[in-house]
């Protein structure tokens, strides 16, 4: 059981947890800018091949 609890310990003093949130909010932010920029080219291309459509 004590070694349960010096585990435990360990676990709470250790400093990986706030390297884990980092990671995941850089994360979330590469993930905006990306659905950002898919959106952005998305709509670009949307508009050039309507473009196209309406010539043809």
């Amino acid at each position: 059981m004590k070694n349960i609890a010096s585990k435990i310990n360990r676990f709470l003093k250790s400093e990986d947890g706030p390297t884990a949130v980092e990671y995941a909010v850089m994360l979330a932010l590469i993930v905006v800018v990306c659905l950002g920029a898919i959106t952005s080219i998305g709509n670009s291309a949307n508009t050039t091949f309507t473009s196209v459509a309406d010539q043809l």
